[in-house]
């Protein structure tokens, strides 16, 4: 991991060596908290951050789910990102905004501990690496479920709720796969460990239902550019064995942006290379982060 200089701690920047919490946290001790995952990307006309607003809002919403009374306004948030990308002197990087309950009572119930903020961001690469991006990645059908909606509570992007990722991941990673996917409680297919799924079969495309999965900003980015080429994405369920004879399937994520699928438990997914209709949303995003593609400036944030 690359360390940038200065980290953004409950209003303030303090260098990164400091930015430190005591051992009693109670988010450390018990998982409740919430974070994002936000990209800054270096175009032509400077550097800016992808969906910035969209990523805060929903950073307020799984505080709001958790009941969690964040000490700061998304405006604030906001600043904080553009602040810290532009104080550490960054083009490209990824963004790390946290909200967590700090030390003070200790118990599941002791919630009434102070709300702190974060926000951290360095240099980081394609998370399934540039070779997968390019070439697509080798997935494996995970023994872990996704957890049921009636379990946690599935729109909230929370830290606890990872622990049910982790496990998929090593588990996939220590059996020589790139990634997990994982099925939900009915056995249909939920998300991988840390990224939604599409699947195209003869131009069609489909993804998981948002009953069991985060919305993904990315997974919502997609399905905006499926429409204005007007491609067709239903969201539904369907099974692993639907992945296994689909022309096509990749993964969206912040961190592993659209990375095509070209395994599924050792079955290869169409001729085992990116489909086209995988390029072409690889391609138009990479134009649109840069910024150039003027419709979606919108979606920038520039850094000052």
């Amino acid at each position: 991991m690359q360390r940038s200089d200065f980290i953004w701690l409950d209003g303030g920047f303090v260098p990164w060596e400091e930015a430190r919490v005591h051992v009693l946290t109670h988010t450390l001790h018990y998982g409740l908290g919430v974070f994002e995952g936000v990209r800054c990307y270096e175009g032509a006309g400077g550097s800016a951050i992808f969906r910035l607003h969209e990523h805060t809002e929903r950073l307020f919403g799984s505080a709001h789910i958790l009941g969690l009374e964040v000490p700061f306004t998304p405006e604030q948030i906001n600043a904080a990102c553009i602040e810290t990308v532009a104080r550490n002197r960054l083009r490209s990087c990824y963004i790390r905004p946290l909200i967590f309950l700090g030390d003070g009572e200790m118990g599941l119930a002791a919630v009434q501990n102070p709300v702190r903020a974060t926000v951290i961001a360095w240099p980081w690469g394609s998370y399934l690496g540039d070779q997968g991006v390019r070439h697509g990645i080798r997935v494996k059908t995970s023994s872990f479920q996704r957890f049921p909606v009636n379990v946690l509570m599935s729109k909230a992007k929370a830290v606890g709720h990872y622990v049910n990722s982790i496990l998929a991941a090593v588990e996939s990673r220590q059996s020589g796969y790139d990634e997990a996917l994982m099925l939900d409680v009915d056995g249909f297919v939920a998300e991988c460990s840390g990224e939604n799924i599409f699947i195209v079969k003869r131009g069609k495309v489909k993804t998981s239902p948002l009953a069991s999965v985060l919305p993904g900003i990315t997974r919502d980015t997609v399905i905006t550019l499926l429409e204005e080429r007007g491609i067709g994405c239903r969201e539904e369920r369907f099974s692993r064995d639907e992945v296994y004879l689909a022309d096509e399937a990749f993964l969206t994520g912040t961190a592993a942006e659209i990375t095509p699928i070209r395994e599924l438990d050792d079955r290869r997914i169409g001729d085992g290379k990116p489909g086209p209709v995988t390029t072409e949303l690889q391609a138009a995003y990479a134009r649109i982060t840069r910024g150039e593609d003027q419709k979606y400036h919108h979606w920038l944030a520039p850094i000052a």
